[in-house]
């Protein structure tokens, strides 16, 4: 329990005033000015019912005055609660959206699509991280800084499809220093980046030397390859034909990968199916887990309501005595 407003407690001293100049005035009222031999036979002590008359309702005045002075010092009820350690992390997510990305890998989902619906999934599994999320095809582009807002990170991966940086290549190196960039802003003291590809970095930096810059912040790479052993069929327009289904050639740099996260003493895994790429995302969920202290949660909830709902039951009360059992004739 506490008061927000202590100070007007203050106003019981005016309260206690008033009262004791009106008791004062009541108790004069009762002395004559004169004295008159003749009304000695009409004197007696004064009866119960005549007593009440005089102070009660002074009394019931002076406690609704202080009821509503304790309401005005607003009275809260406080609840402290320790919230304990939760999980904080910074991450980032550096997608593939090349125009490959498009193969039909993962049916009935395209590469994107189970990366989409991969990376959302891990979003919603996490409480206390940051996270935000890079693209990158010819070259990066941020998709999403660093926030716990994962309704509106969520959003924004549903959004992603391939070829959305218009530039084609995959520029590997530069997601990673893009991604590296960001991460600059988040104050958590683990820092990681899952880059999820299809290919290898054939634009700009290469990945290698991007992941000894990250080896050098203290930034660890889980890098996951997204294409199945072999061809794979990816729809492409055609401007005479329309939509066609076109084969590609499994183009994934994994050794480039498997030397990206071992620099970054991260780790390497390679997702043929929907499946495998859920649980590596599992995997990735429980390998990174860091205490952070919660800050306490304090409520308030106020009670002032109880005192001024007193007051005016008791003013209400006063006001049916005196000008009914307690009414006093002239």
């Amino acid at each position: 329990m506490r008061l927000a407003h202590p100070w007007m407690l203050l106003a019981i001293l005016p309260a206690l005033a008033a009262a004791w100049w009106t008791a004062t005035r009541l108790e004069d009222g009762h002395r004559p000015t004169l004295p008159f031999p003749a009304l000695d036979a009409f004197s007696g002590e004064p009866t119960l019912r005549s007593r009440l008359a005089r102070w009660l309702p002074l009394s019931l005045r002076l406690l609704a005055l202080l009821l509503i002075c304790a309401g005005l010092s607003r009275p809260q009820k406080v609840t402290r609660r320790l919230q304990g350690y939760g999980e904080g992390i910074d991450i980032m997510i550096a997608l593939d959206t090349s125009l490959s990305m498009n193969a039909l890998d993962f049916q009935p989902l395209s590469r994107v699509e189970a990366a989409k619906d991969t990376a959302a999934r891990f979003v919603r599994g996490r409480v206390e991280d940051h996270i935000g999320m890079v693209v990158f095809g010819g070259g990066p582009m941020l998709a999403c800084p660093l926030t716990l807002d994962y309704d509106a990170l969520i959003g924004r991966i549903e959004s992603l499809n391939a070829g959305m940086t218009g530039v084609d290549g995959t520029a590997l190196g530069e997601g990673i220093i893009s991604t590296l960039n960001h991460l600059k802003a988040g104050t958590a003291k683990t820092k990681i980046i899952i880059l999820l590809t299809d290919g290898r970095g054939n634009v700009g930096l290469d990945a290698v030397t991007a992941a000894k810059t990250a080896a050098a912040l203290g930034v660890k790479i889980y890098a996951i390859g997204t294409a199945k052993r072999g061809e794979s069929l990816m729809p492409v327009d055609d401007p005479n034909l329309g939509r066609v289904m076109v084969r590609v050639a499994e183009d994934l740099d994994e050794d480039g990968l498997l030397e990206v996260a071992r620099i970054t003493n991260g780790k390497y895994w390679r997702a043929t199916s929907l499946a495998e790429l859920r649980s590596i995302y599992a995997e990735i969920d429980r390998l990174e887990k860091t205490k952070v202290k919660l800050p306490e949660i304090v409520s308030r909830a106020d009670l002032y309501g109880l005192p001024v709902l007193a007051a005016a039951l008791i003013l209400l009360l006063e006001a049916v005595l005196s000008q009914g059992l307690l009414l006093r004739w002239p």
